[in-house]
């Protein structure tokens, strides 16, 4: 296993992070045929899909989840995993609750009254990878702030196994949330089922959930029909470290990212050359006790990095450029910089919080922006599941007081109409 080692004064640097940038063009067609036979065929074709990408045999008996699957998926799961799943649950309601904005509504001295009305959306179809891995964490993070939201029609779907059933752990952790609408189904024939409707699967008004390329891609052609939580890429972790860090954590926590996916990135940026190299081999001896060890090697291969800079403001530079979507800040005082990031999905501070602490347990949402979007997406949350309408009501003496200035504005755009729609008011 090679890792690239950069000084951030080398352009070689950019053009390494450029190179992450997969390109979706070779996918498009592929994605957009399977978004026109679900249009043409609805139930069918997503069932016809399942088996040829899942080879699952699903029909109109088998789609929708039973609670007798449900009962028996709970024979499969032990107690300590239903325990840590409640005390998950409990953290990330807690702070989902905290995101919650009232409508509020303000009168003026002239009797006008301006405000803002939030309000759920009706129906949300939220996404959980599955097939041979599990991942009920997804499932919380979806249906929580949905549910704090308050939004009435949660359907969740995920691609089942060669036998037709879904991963009992995602099941278990759908009935503790009280999930009844599931469906078997995953990939982009799913998102396209939710975003246009079939025979069976009533039309969402947003789609949220991560997924692979093929999700990403038909979420990106469904967007205007529905709504989206955000275009997610391959996983990635930035961690920023001074000469105090513990190089057994850092070498934990980007191969921790680096088991993702092939694609995943793992960034390490610090002023310490004689860490970078205690790291460096840190990375080669935990490597061979890992399961997926092929997977992280050939990540850290391809896109992993030692990033060496002149210091740790400069760091934070790096950081702001990269926008990761996992930020560690490892650190002797991690609140001394946290004022100097400004792109990042989710910041991690000090040695003892590694990234998978938000990914299952302490309740920031895990949904969060990859590939540079930091710089304009925000994670996954209560707002995510709400719309708002603003409020405006003007009084007799409001409508005077301000008629001349509104004509005035309408005018100089040359929408008389709207002048007049004002003047008409002030009896002129």
């Amino acid at each position: 296993m090679k890792i690239r080692k950069f000084m951030t004064e080398n352009d070689d640097f950019m053009k390494f992070l450029e190179s992450a940038n997969t390109s979706l063009q070779e996918y498009e067609e592929q994605v957009a045929q399977i978004g026109r036979q679900i249009r043409e065929s609805g139930d069918q074709a997503v069932f016809d899909y399942t088996l040829k990408f899942d080879g699952a045999s699903i029909n109109r008996d088998n789609f929708l989840v039973t609670d007798a699957e449900i009962e028996a998926a709970y024979e499969k799961v032990d107690d300590e995993y239903i325990f840590a799943l409640g005390a998950a649950i409990e953290n990330i309601w807690d702070f989902h609750t905290r995101q919650v904005r009232n409508s509020w509504m303000e009168p003026d001295e002239r009797g006008n009254i301006l405000g803002q009305l939030f309000r759920p959306l009706e129906r949300v179809g939220i996404y959980v990878p599955g097939g041979t891995a599990a991942y009920p964490s997804s499932v919380l993070m979806n249906a929580i702030p949905a549910q704090v939201a308050g939004v009435e029609e949660i359907i969740m779907v995920s691609p089942p196994n060669r036998d037709g059933n879904m991963n009992p752990y995602t099941l278990v952790a759908a009935a503790e949330l009280g999930l009844t609408e599931i469906y078997k189904m995953g990939g982009a024939q799913a998102i396209f089922a939710l975003a246009l409707g079939t025979e069976l699967v009533k039309k969402v008004d947003l789609i949220s959930g991560p997924g692979n390329i093929y999700v990403t891609l038909a979420k990106k052609m469904v967007y205007g029909d529905v709504n989206i939580d955000m275009l997610a890429g391959p996983s990635e972790i930035l961690i920023i470290a001074d000469k105090q860090a513990n190089p057994v954590y850092l070498a934990a926590d980007m191969m921790s990212q680096a088991e993702h996916d092939v694609l995943a990135r793992s960034i390490l940026v610090s002023d310490s050359k004689d860490l970078m190299a205690q790291v460096e081999a840190e990375l080669k001896r935990q490597l061979e006790g890992m399961s997926r060890k092929e997977i992280i090697a050939k990540s850290l291969e391809d896109y992993g990095a030692l990033v060496l800079t002149s210091s740790i403001e400069e760091a934070c530079e790096i950081a702001n450029l990269v926008a990761p979507e996992h930020l560690e800040l490892m650190v002797e005082n991690p609140f001394s910089i946290l004022s100097k990031i400004h792109n990042a999905g989710a910041i991690f501070m000090g040695q003892y919080t590694p990234e998978p602490v938000g990914d299952y347990y302490a309740g920031p949402n895990h949904i969060l922006p990859t590939g540079g979007t930091a710089r304009f997406y925000s994670p996954v949350s209560v707002d995510t599941f709400r719309k708002s309408s603003s409020i405006i009501y003007y009084s007799e003496e409001g409508i005077l007081e301000d008629a001349d200035d509104i004509i005035k504005l309408a005018t100089v755009e040359g929408l008389t109409a709207h002048a007049n729609s004002v003047r008409v008011r002030k009896g002129k």
